[in-house]
């Protein structure tokens, strides 16, 4: 296995049998509970540093899989979980919510996140996980006030 297929499919958990994403999901919850200590500058430089590698592996494991999202390929989801978490207390309720409207988000696909899973490439693949997790991400600090939780703290 390259370097790129490694990085691309969440340092092999894409193989894990059925439902995929779900596995990098949860990976990425995992990381989260140790990142959630950095600051939110770090926080966003690490979804950053792992959208744009995403954006090249997964692009160059779809090119060699002749599919256009291959179900391996889970950096995609690694990087929208973290953008989902990002700023946000890694306790057990906001990772669970975190991780269950992700994956609905995700599966669902409401719009915008259908649009931009059609454009090319790795940023095709990465775009739409990353809106779901932005739209995550905005729902959970919208609703924080409704469960008297400090989404932040």
């Amino acid at each position: 296995m390259n370097i790129s297929r490694f990085i691309a499919t969440g340092l092999g958990s894409g193989y894990l049998p059925k439902a995929p994403g779900t596995w990098g999901s949860l990976l990425a919850v995992f990381a989260f509970i140790f990142l959630a200590k950095l600051s939110l500058v770090l926080q966003v430089l690490v979804v950053v540093i792992i959208s744009l590698v995403g954006i090249y592996t997964a692009n160059k494991v779809a090119k060699e899989e002749g599919k256009k999202d291959p179900k391996m390929v889970v950096i995609d989801e690694i990087a929208g979980q973290f953008l989902a978490l990002i700023g946000l207390s890694p306790r057990p309720f906001i990772l669970l919510s975190a991780f269950f409207l992700f994956r609905a988000l995700d599966i669902i696909k409401p719009p915008p996140v259908r649009q931009l899973e059609r454009l090319p490439g790795g940023v095709g693949i990465m775009a739409d996980d990353l809106m779901a997790g932005l739209l995550t991400n905005l729902i959970l600090r919208l609703l924080a006030p409704f469960f008297h939780l400090n989404p932040g703290g």
